[in-house]
């Protein structure tokens, strides 16, 4: 565990102190905002949901982030109990507000991966454009000190782990559409 924290706190301070600028400073507060809540995703969802095509999509990009959101803020936060890195170092300071909760694992992390998760594979075409904007805003995280590296690579872990299981009961209950519909068709004697 101390070669993890060692881990963390050098990657951190590597960040803070050849990476802060003000164009930065202000870009990871917008990117992180986006986060916020899983809002970009939500809006992401919708959009979905309202586009006949795509709402089958919206609505698991949504059950992917209703179980980041349960796994991740609701159990898995408040088991491990870790404080966030601010806490550590009184000394940096903070340009968000400072998160109420617990550190491990990252939710804007978990829910942006979780949605990324179902976008890569539902809709191809903007893959590159999603898996851009989750990482941005995991690394936004890192950048305002609120989350160490391992909250993140643990963030990614749970929002894929959310996605694998949202993708697994959708090609389950699709298959077993398809089961039933194959099965009304059949004439028995």
């Amino acid at each position: 565990m101390t070669v993890i924290q060692n881990l963390d706190w050098l990657v951190l301070n590597f960040i803070n102190n050849y990476f802060h600028n003000p164009f930065l400073d202000k870009l990871m507060i917008i990117l992180t905002s986006l986060g916020d809540m899983g809002l970009i995703w939500i809006i992401i969802a919708i959009g979905l949901l309202i586009t006949p095509k795509y709402r089958k999509v919206g609505f698991m990009t949504i059950c992917a982030l209703v179980l980041s959101s349960i796994l991740g803020e609701g159990l898995l936060k408040n088991l491990i109990q870790r404080p966030r890195p601010f806490m550590a170092d009184p000394a940096v300071q903070l340009l968000i507000s400072k998160p109420l909760s617990f550190s491990f694992p990252s939710g804007h992390t978990a829910s942006a991966f979780a949605a990324a998760g179902i976008l890569v594979k539902m809709v191809k075409k903007y893959k590159g454009f999603v898996i851009t904007l989750a990482l941005l805003i995991t690394v936004s995280r890192m950048y305002l000190f609120v989350h160490y590296p391992s909250d993140i690579v643990g963030g990614i872990i749970e929002g894929l782990i959310c996605s694998k299981i949202v993708l697994y009961f959708f090609e389950l209950r699709s298959q077993k559409s398809i089961h039933k519909e194959e099965g009304k068709g059949r004439i028995s004697i």
